[in-house]
């Protein structure tokens, strides 16, 4: 009886001794200037919010220089590129108290948003040459499988703001890159239920025509995760995605950058 009551004994040692192995999987990656939790979880393939809680991180977007972040489930630190560029942080000269008082009800004004254009909801984004942010083939990937029918053009009477796809009616949308759901709904005229996310403080990606947005505005996503089903555009005609990639206010062609 004694042998037995140690045999279990000495088996549970070792079975908690393998849940606990288990649990601390991981490596901690250390934060260097320019890293974002966007970048860093792409780079070892872990969603943005399963970091944020093992980190218990209640500001996803402010990481510090030599934070230390614990990654589950990588087996070696990798190498995280730089997001964005450093910013010229020198401070700028003090207002006047009247000055800046003045001021603030211009800037609320340029601020509000409205559903009258997409631009509206990026004109919080910084000017493209205010932040350098490179972006390279495959940083986004595709959200949709299909066929391209309507091609990005940035000026003339056929001017296009992205590109759109082609694909079955209910089709899965994924993230083309992690990011922050910035907006949500069908206020937006002519782009019916639309979903905009925010990418390491610079690029953004706008998927229309949805028939039902997944997720809300304010939630983080990661990329390749479901965010909407694929529908018609609010003109008619066959399903399709419509699909647009931003550097700040700036369209650019998706083409030269998914992979």
């Amino acid at each position: 009886m004694l042998g037995l009551l140690r045999h279990i004994w000495t088996l549970a040692v070792l079975v908690l001794f393998a849940v606990g192995c288990t649990a601390s999987s991981g490596v901690y990656h250390t934060v260097e200037r320019g890293q974002t939790l966007y970048r860093i979880g792409q780079v070892y393939g872990v969603g943005v919010d399963q970091l944020a809680r093992v980190n218990r991180l209640q500001d996803r977007s402010q990481l510090q220089v030599g934070q230390k972040l614990f990654v589950p489930g990588a087996s070696a630190v990798r190498p995280v590129p730089s997001s964005v560029a450093t910013v010229n942080r020198t401070a700028p000269a003090p207002r006047p108290r009247q000055a800046a008082a003045s001021a603030a009800p211009a800037r609320a004004a340029q601020q509000k948003p409205s559903a009258a254009s997409p631009e509206s909801q990026l004109s919080s984004a910084p000017s493209p040459h205010s932040v350098a942010a490179p972006a390279a083939r495959g940083d986004f990937i595709w959200p949709v499988r299909g066929s391209v029918v309507k091609q990005f053009a940035k000026n003339g009477d056929q001017a296009n703001k992205g590109i759109e796809i082609a694909v079955a009616d209910g089709s899965t949308v994924v993230a083309s890159a992690a990011g922050k759901v910035t907006y949500s709904g069908d206020g937006i005229k002519g782009y019916g239920n639309l979903i905009i996310l925010r990418h390491d403080n610079t690029f953004f990606t706008v998927y229309g025509f949805n028939k039902k947005n997944l997720v809300q505005s304010g939630s983080f996503v990661s990329q390749g995760q479901s965010i909407a089903l694929a529908g018609q555009p609010p003109a008619g005609g066959s399903a399709r995605l419509h699909f647009e990639i931003r550097r700040g206010r700036e369209a650019v062609n998706p083409l030269g950058l998914l992979p």
